[in-house]
């Protein structure tokens, strides 16, 4: 059910913001970057985004502290909206530095398969 929701909302999120053209458009510099330069460009990305998706559900009145990670997802799928613009970001570095079309899918699978968990932990540990 949050697949469908969150790919719905990423097609939304593809035309509500202007795709960020940075300075990573040329194959040559990708190519040359190791794994790790890789890494080290995208996980402050990575955790913007998760970041952004934690203290939306913090902040909102339905989150309960007792909720398994399972039963986040649809506080997950509204607070996409409120975090557009750190989740684009993420998208189009990942484009930018694994090729055209990897930040969805990297979005889609890897980023949405472990997104629940890791704020369910977040969300917990921010929790006075």
């Amino acid at each position: 059910m949050i697949v469908g929701t969150i790919v719905g909302l990423s097609l939304v999120v593809a035309v509500a913001v202007e795709p960020n053209h940075a300075s990573l458009s040329d194959t040559a510099a990708r190519i040359q970057m190791s794994s790790q330069q890789k890494d080290a460009v995208i996980q402050p990305l990575i955790r913007s985004a998760t970041d952004c998706i934690v203290r939306a559900i913090a902040a909102d009145p339905k989150f309960q502290s007792s909720m398994q990670p399972g039963d986040m997802n649809e506080l997950i799928v509204l607070s996409m909206s409120v975090c557009l613009e750190p989740m684009r970001a993420m998208i189009d570095a990942h484009d930018r530095l694994y090729g055209e079309g990897s930040g969805h899918a990297f979005f889609m699978g890897p980023y949405l398969d472990v997104l629940p968990a890791a704020v369910s932990r977040q969300v917990r540990g921010n929790i006075p």
